[in-house]
């Protein structure tokens, strides 16, 4: 099945897209709460919705906020992912990937002289996975130590948006006692998985995954920072396709 994506506002979105949005999480996450899910959405910029084209379903989404905090006397952007999910039937797809590039590449054109980065709070390695397939440099990583300068934007970052939650000593967000969580078979950690030195250290960098905690990563959104991957879709005729608004 190919997936179609829409990158809308909010507001956009009609009350039919909300409820399915609201069952896909509660179908992939325990603890899911309508409020908190609202929250979310009406706090984000823009919604990447993905549909399966010939029924229109929604079978995935991600909200963004572009944000600014200050960092040693300077003011830095970042592009903020909150709630994401893709049907598991729809895993691999790099339909939310090209539209994600699209936004991403909006913003690079729309700021280009400011320092630009995507902050990422992942709960799951499949989440972490996407960095390290679509960027050339990101961090928290197994092979490098996070320099000193994005180390300081990310604790600014998480300080700002989670300022009783975060650990900063280990780069993560500890999960209230009702914070929702991946379920069951969604994102478990199996020795096969483990076999992957990216899945190895999101395991080890943050063993809390399983009850919500979320590790905070970071990368320079900048063209010459995609992977070849990532500029392999770039140069796609879905991402000429992608409209945003």
């Amino acid at each position: 099945m190919t997936l179609a994506a829409r990158i809308i506002p909010p507001a956009a979105l009609s009350s039919t897209d909300r409820d399915a949005m609201y069952a896909l999480m509660d179908r992939h996450y325990e603890n899911m709460r309508r409020p908190q899910f609202e929250a979310d959405l009406a706090e984000k910029d823009w919604v990447i919705l993905l549909a399966d084209e010939p029924t229109g379903s929604v079978c995935g989404f991600s909200t963004q906020r572009l944000i600014t905090v200050e960092v040693d006397g300077r003011p830095v952007r970042c592009v903020f992912s909150g709630d994401t999910i893709i049907d598991r039937e729809h895993w691999g797809s790099g339909a939310l990937a090209t539209a994600f590039g699209k936004l991403a590449c909006h913003w690079i054109e729309q700021f280009p002289n400011d320092e630009l980065f995507w902050y990422l709070i992942s709960k799951g390695f499949r989440t972490y996975r996407v960095l390290t397939v679509y960027f050339r440099e990101f961090f928290p990583r197994f092979d490098a130590e996070t320099p000193a300068d994005l180390r300081r934007i990310v604790d600014a970052v998480s300080l700002s948006r989670f300022p009783e939650r975060y650990d900063w000593k280990r780069g993560v967000v500890k999960a209230k006692p009702d914070s929702d969580r991946l379920r069951p078979g969604v994102g478990d950690v199996t020795p096969e998985r483990l076999l992957d030195p990216h899945v190895k250290f999101f395991e080890e960098r943050n063993p809390g995954h399983v009850d919500g905690d979320e590790l905070c990563c970071i990368a320079r959104l900048r063209r010459d920072n995609f992977s070849a991957i990532a500029q392999k879709l770039i140069r796609s005729t879905a991402f000429a396709r992608q409209r945003i608004g």
